[in-house]
């Protein structure tokens, strides 16, 4: 959260905007990519990154929703039978509520996605009072040693721990809707706080309990306490992938990449605010199929994180030839900079590798045959 979100995605990535829009192919048109020149190999990496978007964008509502549904069994195990027809009847909602706009769904929501951060925050406060040594973690030291002591093991841990970036694409794709400053604004004074707070909080239940098989996170308070509001972040939380494809599809119309679809402008005052019909019902069908297809969200876990992390190190080789062409850095600058950050990006990469066979495959099936299309059309 440190180095990916808060150093590359805040500070570096979302100062390379294409006329206040974000999102791989506003990074790749700033690199001058040509698919007839010799630069045609930006364009491929911009494109691929694009499509995976668009396949994040189908994966994430699917395994949020499901696995805050099936957060309501550790209140009870009443809703357990209808898990998925739920989670079915929450997507198309959430797809059906798109066409109010980005503005007014962001008035609805933004309130609750505050007392979510604000009640993480709190929670994980208290458990950090039990055992305030669970800050130590806090000293990347501990996880070098992780990876050093338990080899291949320890490096598979990555995958999961890599879950909780996955949003660091989209919150660069959502710029034009929300704005730099403000995403900047609520990740550092709000979003980042909260999350390593309750992260803290969340060792703190294994400090009493080694063995414990409950949720870590629902541990920190009785399970009905949480189980609503948990839903109704994880809602939101699919918000933003689904508004970045939006802004990319219309980025990819502008670039000549995307046959021309109904874009709908929702606010007067926000040019990036917008709703795109096709991209929203295509978009539903395929998670309302991935849903019923799978039915729960371990069966899909392996998907998950695939997709960013491949967009990820494309964004870093793209950002580096932004560094050097419109920052104008030196080569030693810009390949020192990007260097270490791709060492990150490729360390989580491997390590979601390894989920290929395990579902791995669908957001790469999917990346592969939207990247085909744009290509033809280009």
């Amino acid at each position: 959260m440190i180095i990916t979100i808060s150093i590359k995605y805040s500070l570096f990535v979302m100062r390379a905007d294409n006329h206040g829009e974000g999102g791989i192919l506003a990074l790749m048109a700033m690199t001058g990519a040509d698919w007839s020149g010799r630069r045609h190999w930006l364009a491929i990496f911009g494109l691929f990154g694009a499509a995976l978007i668009y396949a994040d964008g189908i994966i994430t509502p699917v395994i949020s929703v499901l696995s805050a549904v099936e957060g309501l069994n550790a209140a009870t195990s009443s809703f357990r039978p209808y898990t998925m027809p739920i989670a079915v009847l929450i997507l198309v909602v959430l797809f059906v509520v798109q066409s109010r706009g980005t503005a007014n769904v962001g008035k609805a929501f933004g309130p609750i996605m505050l007392i979510w951060f604000a009640t993480m925050a709190m929670l994980g406060f208290v458990s950090i009072l039990r055992h305030p040594q669970v800050l130590e973690a806090l000293n990347p030291i501990h996880g070098l040693r992780l990876l050093g002591k338990y080899g291949l093991s320890g490096f598979s841990v990555l995958g999961g721990v890599f879950l909780a970036l996955t949003g660091g694409e989209a919150l660069y794709a959502d710029m034009g809707h929300v704005g730099r400053s403000p995403i900047r604004m609520a990740w550092y004074c709000i979003v980042l706080p909260a999350l390593v707070i309750n992260y803290a909080g969340q060792v703190g239940n294994f400090i009493d309990a080694p063995d414990l098989e409950q949720n870590p996170f629902f541990a920190l308070a009785p399970d009905w306490a949480l189980v609503g509001l948990a839903m109704m972040a994880t809602i939101i939380a699919s918000q933003a992938v689904i508004t970045g494809s939006f802004s990319m599809t219309r980025q990819a119309m502008q670039l000549g990449w995307f046959p021309g679809v109904r874009i709908d402008q929702t606010s007067a005052e926000e040019y990036g605010q917008i709703y795109v019909p096709f991209v929203n019902w295509t978009t539903m069908f395929f998670t309302v199929a991935l849903a019923v297809g799978f039915g729960s969200s371990d069966r899909l876990a392996g998907a998950y994180g695939m997709a960013v992390s491949t967009t990820m190190v494309l964004t870093t080789v793209l950002l580096y030839e932004v560094m050097r062409r419109r920052w104008g850095w030196t080569i030693y600058r810009a390949a020192v900079a990007a260097g270490l950050l791709l060492a990150v990006d490729l360390a989580f990469l491997s390590a979601n590798l390894l989920k290929i066979l395990k579902g791995g495959w669908i957001p790469l099936t999917f990346g592969m045959h939207d990247h085909d299309h744009m290509a033809l059309r280009s």
